[in-house]
């Protein structure tokens, strides 16, 4: 007999799920709400942003988790959460940006799963560049 306690435990496994089904929504949401909007209120939001049309749109479908392998491979490079937040908001979005445009995810997840960034980064990372920099001026 199971008791009241246990039967609304949910396995991680099932939490996992409901978290992806919630983004996914969110998502969809978003995209829904961006395409009612005409082509020139699009552009309009877009120059506001300082993104072309093609990357808002492209930011829309990715979601808002898009960039979140950025603060990851910053830790695993060994930048620590206050030398994390030393970096200026305009830096920040630029590298958020270029991190949730990338291309090269699976290489980057594979990477930060085998704590083998170090290694590899600089090969496909859009914010290399500014990662070294940052590692001079900010450690």
């Amino acid at each position: 007999m199971e008791n009241a306690m246990t039967a609304h435990v949910q396995p991680p496994v099932s939490r996992t799920l409901i978290e992806r089904l919630t983004d996914w929504l969110q998502r969809r949401r978003g995209i829904g709400e961006m395409s009612q909007l005409d082509a020139a209120e699009f552009a309009r939001i877009a120059s506001e942003l300082g993104l072309a049309p093609r990357e808002l749109d492209a930011l829309v479908h990715r979601g808002p988790h898009a960039a979140d392998e950025m603060p990851k491979m910053l830790r695993a490079l060994g930048f620590t959460e206050e030398s994390i937040a030393k970096i200026q908001p305009p830096q920040r979005q630029e590298m958020e940006r270029a991190c949730s445009l990338c291309q090269h995810k699976i290489a980057c997840g594979k990477d930060l799963a085998a704590n083998a960034v170090a290694d590899h980064y600089e090969s496909y990372c859009n914010n290399a560049d500014t990662i070294n920099d940052l590692a001079r001026t900010l450690r």
